[in-house]
């Protein structure tokens, strides 16, 4: 198959060229290709998506070493402690190292008892159970989504019969949070009854639960023996305060104007349980003041033996009678015991005081001073009359309902705002928008490397390629022909102006023409 006459023309013309051009057009195509292969590579990069984070080295080298089994393109990043894959390829990579077990984790478990080996004495037995249990509590405290880490210490004691009275297991938890991420009271509740319920005889009171910035979280008091109060009572407290304000506000504010009125209020609220049981008995039907239950009667009587006869000490003074036969009397004694039952009313009341009720109230108020503008349309503040000040005052203790009796105050004032001046927010230029740069930066480097690309192929190679097929087609054509048909002179026509009326009528032969000549001399 013959080739193509043009293609011939730039082969042609291209060996007739000069070294130097020669390789500023090996240059400048070598430059062409070298930039759209970039740009082609560049188009096709990969999105890259973190497949883990936070792994250790051994397995960030088991992980590496499965994705270059199957053959998936990896990065890594955070010196080592992140693996990254091309977006397209994490649930499926996940998946496959899923089954394949990884990545293990520094964490163990139970499965640390399934290698248990023949030969282990009992106190290996007891450390490898101690450590599987503190591994199954690390992953469950993880389980939190605040929670980044977690380790767990177990301190349980051995078991002895020889003591009387055996020491109690302790546990420490210590939990790595999430950058601007905290636990609430009931998160660290939760954690403590995990840990204790899961050791035998270990209570709540013996479990700690620290931060990484080694922060106390399980304690229920501050250091100085105070009650302290957690996110969900403080937000309550809040709720309280901010109502309470609200409540001024919208009451004055129809009276003062819009923005004329400031309103804080300070709410002691007492979240201590306080449980009461009251016994109460009706009285009895008899109109003793007192209720009688039981009556309880108990009667003793002794017989006594025969009074003594005759005057005192006349015996002495008597002769000695005959003996006599001493008379028999009768003696006793008798107990009698009667218990009455009396059935009465008795009543049991037991109390239990709510939690969160408002021990005290403290309301300050600021109200600013009347404004007016003048017929000049000048603008004036004067300060409130009594009369409207005492006004204010008793809408303010309505509002709040203010009790004297618990310690409630309020305090106003009547003064003028301060006035600033706000300056206009100004808008941020497309040129200092980050959105916009980096638009920008994407659109430009496109379109430059487009632009360099298009200068190449249009202001390099295309005047080359035009010089090539120019050289190529000038020896093609036989000499007669380039020079054309001739023709004879007239008689008296000088030769120059002859020849320069061709060169003006047909311009690319007679340069042709010169080509040929060029070429025949060298």
């Amino acid at each position: 198959m013959a080739a193509h006459p043009t293609v011939l023309t730039t082969l042609n013309g291209f060996g007739r060229l000069p070294p130097v051009q020669k390789l500023g057009f090996l240059v400048a195509v070598a430059a062409a290709a070298s930039l759209v292969a970039a740009w082609w590579l560049w188009s096709q990069t990969p999105d890259w998506r973190v497949l883990y984070s936070n792994l250790s080295d051994r397995d960030g080298g088991a992980v590496v070493n499965a994705l270059s089994q199957m053959s998936v393109p990896y990065k890594v990043a955070e010196g080592g402690g992140a693996i990254l894959v091309p977006a397209d390829q994490v649930h499926d990579s996940r998946l496959k190292l899923a089954s394949q077990g990884l990545p293990k984790g520094s964490i163990v478990g139970f499965e640390i008892l399934d290698g248990q080996k023949l030969g282990v004495t009992q106190f290996q037995e007891q450390v490898a159970y101690q450590r599987a249990l503190e591994g199954e509590l690390s992953r469950s405290v993880q389980a939190l989504a605040a929670v980044a880490g977690a380790r767990v210490h177990l301190a349980i004691p051995r078991a002895t019969s020889f003591l009387r009275e055996s020491q109690k297991p302790t546990a420490s938890v210590l939990v790595n949070l999430h950058p601007g991420r905290s636990l609430e009271r009931a998160q660290v509740a939760g954690i403590v009854h995990l840990v204790a319920s899961s050791v035998p005889e270990l209570t709540p009171k013996g479990v700690s639960v620290v931060d990484q910035n080694g922060a106390l979280l399980s304690s229920s008091a501050t250091p100085d023996g105070t009650a302290a109060l957690d996110a969900g009572q403080l937000a309550y407290v809040n709720q309280i305060e901010t109502a309470f304000a609200r409540r001024i506000e919208e009451i004055l504010e129809p009276v003062v104007g819009r923005a004329n009125v400031r309103a804080q209020v300070t709410a002691d609220v007492d979240f201590s349980v306080q449980e009461s049981t009251a016994e109460t008995f009706r009285p009895n039907a008899s109109g003793q003041e007192a209720a009688l239950r039981t009556q309880s009667v108990s009667e003793n009587s002794d017989g006594g033996r025969g009074a003594a006869l005759g005057v005192p000490g006349a015996a002495s003074n008597q002769p000695a009678a005959p003996p006599v036969a001493a008379a028999t009397s009768s003696s006793g004694s008798q107990r009698r015991e009667t218990n009455t039952q009396y059935e009465v009313d008795r009543t049991v009341k037991r109390v239990r005081q709510p939690v969160g009720a408002v021990r005290r109230l403290s309301a300050a108020v600021v109200v600013n001073h009347r404004r007016s503008t003048d017929a000049d349309g000048k603008v004036t503040t004067a300060a409130l009359t009594a009369d409207e000040m005492t006004q204010i005052q008793s809408l303010v203790k309505e509002a709040i309902g203010l009790n004297t009796t618990r310690g409630d105050t309020i305090n106003i004032a009547n003064a003028p705002f301060a006035v600033e001046a706000v300056a206009p927010a100004e808008e941020t230029p497309l040129w200092k928008d980050p959105a916009h740069i980096a638009t920008a930066k994407e659109v430009a480097k496109n379109a430059g490397v487009g632009l360099l690309v298009l200068y190449l192929l249009l202001g390099v190679l295309r005047p080359i390629l035009r010089n090539l097929s120019a050289a190529g087609a000038a020896p093609a054509a036989p000499l007669d022909l380039i020079e054309g048909e001739s023709r004879a002179l007239a008689p008296g026509e000088d030769p120059v102006q002859a020849v320069r009326a061709i060169a003006r009528q047909d311009p690319k032969r007679v340069a042709n023409v010169v080509k040929t000549w060029v070429a025949t001399n060298e």
